[in-house]
């Protein structure tokens, strides 16, 4: 599909629920990619500005600031076009993926994530945007 190696990549997994957000993080980080965390949505914007990660996973029902927000104001940052955005929750009605894609975000995943399966997605989507 895409020469993409996980060591090519930046990932940051944005999740208020930190036994979630750490369990992803290390298993991502197993995988070989270069993978961090923030808990919470203002945490994320500020982290996606100074990483620059390739891939963001991000919980939607966040305190303060949701996942949908974040994900819009990641958008509007100088890189934001550039970002793969997936929204890992355990919202899975058609209104959560609506305003999902109204948002900004790139896919929509439901806890407990596959795996394989994200890392698929996110290969998937890296290539897009490289033009791969």
């Amino acid at each position: 599909m895409t020469n993409e190696t996980p060591g090519n990549s930046r990932i940051l997994v944005v999740d208020d629920n930190p036994d979630a957000a750490f369990t992803l993080l290390m298993l991502l980080k197993l995988k070989g990619f270069d993978a961090h965390v923030c808990y919470s949505g203002r945490e994320g914007v500020i982290a996606t500005e100074r990483l620059q990660p390739d891939v963001v996973v991000l919980d939607l029902a966040m305190p303060e600031m949701d996942g949908y927000e974040t994900c819009r104001i990641m958008r509007r940052q100088p890189r934001g076009n550039d970002l793969v955005i997936i929204a890992l929750s355990g919202y899975n009605q058609p209104e959560d993926i609506r305003l999902g894609w109204e948002s900004g975000f790139d896919a929509h995943l439901v806890k407990p994530v596959d795996l394989d399966t994200l890392r698929q997605l996110m290969t998937t989507h890296l290539a897009i945007r490289r033009g791969n």
